[in-house]
């Protein structure tokens, strides 16, 4: 990529980060009860007054975020701060050992209570992140509080205060699940950064997260990260739940393991995650239609997901950040091409000039399923936003060089 190039798509990123964060600005923030609303249609009017908690640590983060990378502006840290209260005030289950809420009425009463921690782990960033802008010792507080529970949880050191117990009967089948270690591994990465305090800590639990990600989930001799696994790491590949690749995830995990790998400057797992982004993007991008599918079998059977073949946005977001990622590290074509595939990909279907922010949901053809809205309960200002940042950071600094 020449020089004209870069500066042509970074003008790009931050034009769309301008438009998208205005766009949550304007019709997404609840000025009477505090947090964000999310869903919203292609105008921005709110079709839906529920709110998603795990969207309001993401937002909060976001904001956080943004002042961190472009300096503090008030009505950024004012957004994350409603968000951050709203959770602290309404969507904390102080009864199930501070296990929070999936969603909660537009005042803050409780709607569903779900077995996963990702609304936790979005509230530890959020509250860390607040905290690196603020040095207020209250926020690094609540974000440790909320990792060690994560932590204990994930690795079984405690049983889940809600008493939902696991999906499966574990007397019959009990598995490892992808997505904790590779989220834990992201909060990890932010809490290390404003708090170097407990870095020994962060240091030997990162490591614990990359050894069960490529220990247990990444088996190059089927071509595939699995989502779930044996506890021993050991492929289920007898029925359809372990043999699900979520090719947008493995991408995501791929730029997790990448920073993690800058970080400690170790050269071979960077390797293993290009070898992990390598193997997803190549099996799951639609060789007819363009954009990369969201569920793919890893023996080429029949998914059992109906919405297989649909393209998300947020999996394209992930493309971009892990394909510029790998190539500043490389300077591997490779990899910049993928970049400007996805990126002519997205112009073409995600993005909307006329309205601003990105359509979430399109058919395998690449038309939007739902072309009236832009948010719902799963996408909110998180994806979109912290790709359109990244980019910006990694092409200036391929300017740079």
């Amino acid at each position: 990529m020449d020089k004209k190039m870069l500066e042509e798509v970074r003008s790009w990123a931050q034009k769309e980060l301008d438009t998208c964060i205005n766009f949550w600005l304007e019709h997404g923030i609840d000025r009477v009860n505090g947090g964000v609303y999310t869903c919203l249609d292609r105008k921005g009017e709110i079709y839906s007054t529920d709110k998603s908690v795990w969207m309001q640590g993401r937002t909060a983060w976001m904001f956080s975020d943004l002042c961190r990378r472009y300096g503090k502006k008030d009505e950024w840290m004012a957004a994350a701060k409603s968000c951050l209260d709203f959770m602290e005030d309404h969507c904390i289950n102080r009864e199930a050992g501070d296990r929070m809420y999936f969603t909660v009425t537009a005042e803050g009463k409780p709607l569903r209570q779900r077995r996963y921690c990702f609304s936790e782990g979005f509230y530890a960033i959020a509250n860390a992140e607040y905290y690196g802008l603020t040095g207020e010792k209250i926020y690094l507080e609540r974000a440790r509080r909320a990792y060690e529970l994560i932590y204990n949880l994930n690795h079984g050191l405690i049983k889940d205060p809600t008493g939902m117990g696991p999906k499966t009967i574990p007397e019959t089948r009990t598995g490892h699940a992808l997505a904790d270690p590779m989220i834990f591994l992201n909060i990890i990465s932010i809490m290390r950064r404003v708090d170097p305090e407990h870095r020994e800590e962060y240091d030997a639990r990162s490591r614990e997260s990359v050894h069960e990600i490529v220990d247990l989930h990444f088996h190059p001799e089927i071509g595939a990260t699995l989502e779930s696994v044996a506890p021993d790491g050991t492929p289920e590949l007898d029925y359809t739940a372990g043999r699900v690749v979520n090719p947008g995830h493995d991408i995501e995990c791929s730029w997790f393991l990448m920073e993690q790998a800058n970080t400690t400057g170790d050269r071979e797992l960077h390797a293993t995650a290009e070898k992990v982004f390598r193997q997803a993007i190549e099996a799951g991008w639609d060789k007819e239609y363009g954009g990369l599918l969201y569920f793919i079998d890893c023996l080429g059977k029949p998914t059992e997901a109906y919405e297989h073949d649909m393209k998300l946005w947020w999996t394209h977001d992930e493309i971009m950040i892990a394909s510029l990622m790998a190539y500043r590290d490389t300077k591997d074509e490779y990899y910049l091409d993928w970049f400007m595939k996805t990126l002519d990909y997205v112009k073409a279907h995600f993005s909307d000039p006329e309205y601003g922010e990105w359509y979430g949901y399109l058919r395998r053809d690449g038309k939007p399923t739902m072309p009236s809205t832009k948010g719902s309960t799963f996408k909110g200002p998180f994806h979109l936003p912290r790709m359109l940042m990244m980019v910006d950071g990694m092409l200036g600094e391929l300017l740079a060089e």
